[in-house]
């Protein structure tokens, strides 16, 4: 990718990474219709599909994207072993490449220097900006991880990497479980390429569809989107304003309903020491930034009205809601210090009025909610038609 004269992007195609592209679909299709026919299918096929969709889709999301570029949490050696082999399997480049171009699309979201700005269109976010040729690596602001020894070492040696564990690894499964050069080629097939394309693809819709449909309801300063249907084939990444406003939660689903599988297998392995310091935005930060931009999507058209009365009824409403939240935790704190330090005797004693002060904090964050949606409802009802 070069300027020419006038100033216009000059694309040079990446002919190895398009030919990757665009020949891994057509082996994945060609060789599943071959093997259905010839050989059939068993039950061992999917079974090394999905052991190896979850792998290298895990070590996408949990490890590429929420350890390593946004250090949402802390994991143990094995672990980041773990992430930096079936990364490599996914063939979506080293850990260390892969986080500085993805440092570098948060930093410098939809302009020029993002370099898989929707704003160039819905393919190139999607695949089109990794089959062009930028002329360097351009590999930055990733000091942290390249003085990890584990994605040093897979950064010299990640297409090795990848084509033994990628490709190799899920042949071996199949000639192991299935049989002979047939299951060789099936566990390939399925394991392999069906596997890379589809994982490909998953990772892929975060670039593009995420920043395309959906909900903004964290933030509007960029193009991320919500959707909890997304997030059914991304190991829970569809949830990307939310992502995009708050980077430091190991989360993208922050409510205990959302479809996220990276966030749950990160907190499972903290049940075993193997994360550790997960990252959670508090509730009353993640709430009030909702109020917010509801307020400010509302007053946005109002345009030429008097707003003192809604900025003003707003920015009250708001200080006694960071307040409530305030008190809620601390009496939440209160309840628990107080559990850990009586005696059961005066604890029971105790318990119920600790309990219905947590309740009385609660009822009133629900009534201070109820005026923030009275407010909204006045400023939609003067909102001119």
């Amino acid at each position: 990718m070069g300027e020419t004269a006038k100033g216009q992007r000059e694309w040079r195609l990446d002919l190895l990474n398009s030919a990757f592209l665009t020949g891994t679909p057509v082996l994945a299709i060609v060789g599943l219709i071959w093997y259905s026919i010839t050989v059939g299918i068993s039950w061992v096929e999917p079974i090394i599909f999905i052991g190896m969709y979850l792998a290298s889709g895990l070590s996408i999301t949990a490890g590429y994207h929420r350890l390593f570029s946004h250090r949402t949490h802390k994991a143990a050696w094995p672990l980041r072993l773990f992430y930096a082999l079936f990364g490599a399997a996914a063939f979506q480049n080293s850990a260390i490449k892969w986080c500085s171009d993805h440092r570098r699309h948060h930093s410098k979201t939809d302009t020029g220097e993002d370099p898989y700005s929707v704003t160039h269109g819905f393919f190139w976010a999607h695949m089109g900006w990794v089959m062009v040729d930028e002329g360097d690596d351009n590999i930055e602001k990733v000091e942290d991880l390249q003085n990890d020894p584990i994605l040093a070492w897979q950064e010299r040696n990640i297409f090795k990497i990848g084509f033994v564990i990628g490709i190799l690894f899920p042949a071996f499964l199949g000639y192991l479980f299935i049989g002979g050069w047939a299951g060789f080629f099936g566990g390939m097939i399925w394991g392999g390429f069906l596997r890379l394309v589809l994982v490909h693809h998953g990772t892929f819709l975060i670039n593009s569809a995420a920043h395309v449909w959906g909900s903004q309801p964290y933030s509007k300063e960029n193009t991320s989107k919500d959707s909890p249907v997304l997030s059914l084939f991304t190991f829970g990444e569809g949830y990307h304003n939310f992502h995009h406003t708050f980077q430091a939660d190991y989360r993208n689903g922050h409510k205990w309903h959302h479809w996220d599988p990276s966030k749950w297998w990160i907190k499972s392995f903290s049940l075993i020491k193997m994360t550790s310091e997960l990252h959670k935005i508090p509730k009353r930060t993640i709430e009030s930034q909702r109020m917010k931009t509801k307020f400010e999507e509302i007053r946005s058209e109002l345009e030429g009205q008097d707003l003192d009365v809604y900025n003003e009824s707003f920015i009250e409403c708001f200080k006694r809601y960071r307040a409530g939240f305030k008190e809620l935790s601390a009496r939440r704190a209160e309840y628990k210090e107080t559990k850990r330090s009586m005696r059961k005797e005066a604890w029971l004693e105790k318990k119920e009025q600790l309990k219905a002060n947590v309740k009385e904090c609660k009822a009133r964050l629900a009534e201070i909610r109820k005026e923030f949606n009275d407010i909204f409802a006045s400023m939609k009802n003067a909102t001119p038609a």
